[in-house]
């Protein structure tokens, strides 16, 4: 029962990061019916930038968020300027490519300011813990648990309960109908653009805080983002959470029996199951083009 409890600690904590870039691709996707195929530099950008702020700050890592979600979600907008807005009205293959290449241009540049090694950043909170039963609980776990928690729920109530949220779903829908009642549609880009890079900022944060984080590691977050999204329901928030958790469950049940390697490929069956017998997802498609 203990190593149940564990197990499922850390599939949370995994999932809770998995959720946060999920949503900022869901978010962009949501806004634009474009694919971010970049969200997962963003990751990479902010949990680098969490690992070179960390000496400065002789204080728990989550001080640092509020600063990594700001430069994280001003690489976004950047992202938007260069990668999507120019291309907005040509063929989609189009703004894949250029995400993909503005991706490219993060890992590198991360990669020659920090080098190839992994790295890690400051521990979120003090180390120690607590027990459930006879589980000992790490407070870097629970801290992961529940920063990605507060900012899922601070996400959802700006999308379903503001007026921010209701003319971004407005241009999402028809951006020509959205402009012409006076939405201003470019600007509504560039905020979904920062706030999926905020999110894939604090993604990055937690990673750093808890495993090592190398430069490489984007396209992975990248894919398990893209993989949560189809197992959730193309272009749904929650199903975008939800898919995260149930990978993050697998992967750490799954590894604990039959090991890694043997744990990713099972993921991808898995996934190719989905998409046979269930190609909206669990929750259905809400998005009006899948890409």
């Amino acid at each position: 029962m203990t190593d149940v409890l564990q197990l499922l600690l850390s599939a949370l904590s995994l999932g809770s990061t998995y959720a946060l870039v999920a949503l900022g691709f869901v978010l962009v996707l949501n806004a634009t019916n474009a694919v971010n195929f970049a969200q997962g530099e963003l990751v990479v950008a902010g949990g680098f930038l969490a690992v070179a702020l960390s000496p400065m700050v002789d204080l728990p890592g989550i001080v640092l968020l509020p600063a990594v979600m700001l430069g994280a979600g001003l690489i976004g907008v950047v992202l938007s300027l260069v990668a999507f807005l120019p291309l907005r009205r040509r063929p989609p293959t189009a703004v894949f490519i250029s995400t993909i290449a503005f991706g490219i241009i993060v890992q590198n540049a991360v990669l020659a300011v920090s080098g190839p090694e992994p790295a890690t950043a400051s521990p979120l909170l003090a180390a120690g813990g607590t027990r459930i039963g006879d589980t000992a609980v790490g407070w870097q776990s629970l801290a992961m648990i529940a920063t990605a928690a507060a900012l899922v729920g601070l996400l959802h109530l700006l999308l379903e309960r503001t007026q921010f949220g209701r003319r971004l779903r407005a241009t999402a829908q028809d951006p020509e109908i959205a402009r012409a009642l006076g939405i201003p549609v470019v600007p509504l880009i560039l905020v979904a653009f920062a706030l999926a890079g905020a999110l894939a900022g604090a993604a990055g944060l937690l990673v750093a805080n808890q495993f090592f984080l190398s430069p490489s590691d984007g396209a992975n977050y990248m894919l398990k983002a893209y993989i949560a999204v189809v197992i959730g329901g193309w272009g749904r928030t929650w199903g975008a959470v939800l898919g995260a958790l149930l990978i993050a469950v697998f992967e750490s049940f799954a590894a604990a029996a039959v090991g890694h390697l043997a744990a990713e490929a099972l993921l991808y069956l898995v996934l190719l199951a989905v998409l046979l017998f269930r190609p909206s997802g669990i929750l259905g498609e809400a998005a009006g083009r899948r890409a």
